[in-house]
């Protein structure tokens, strides 16, 4: 698996918003946890629930900063611009996958 061409998919299927796409690149029961937003999402359902407020919803379009990647993990540094109240802010994803697919997700919004 080539994560750095993984990675570069899975920012372009966000940026789209092409919500199966987006999907594909993660494992059926995956967990996504966000905690600046206090949650954890289980499974693609709850991914898309995710992905829809707040991609879609804040028209969210994300720029890749630095990419880590040590074995079957990744850090990811990205700047997200929308149209949420700070219109840009930095953030990370830490990954861990499996399968070629993504297994795990931490997401950190970064504050000043």
């Amino acid at each position: 698996m080539n994560i750095t061409h993984f990675i570069s998919e899975w920012i372009a299927a966000g940026n789209s918003f092409d919500t199966d796409r987006y999907l594909e690149f993660y494992l059926p029961d995956a967990i996504l946890d966000d905690p600046s937003v206090g949650r954890v999402f289980r499974g693609r359902k709850e991914i898309q629930s995710y992905f829809d407020s707040y991609f879609i919803g804040y028209q969210t379009q994300t720029r890749q900063v630095n990419l880590t990647v040590a074995g079957n993990t990744a850090h990811l540094e990205v700047v997200f611009k929308g149209s949420f109240a700070e219109q840009e802010i930095g953030g990370t994803f830490d990954f861990v996958f499996e399968n070629g697919k993504i297994a795990t997700v931490e997401a950190n919004l970064i504050h000043d």
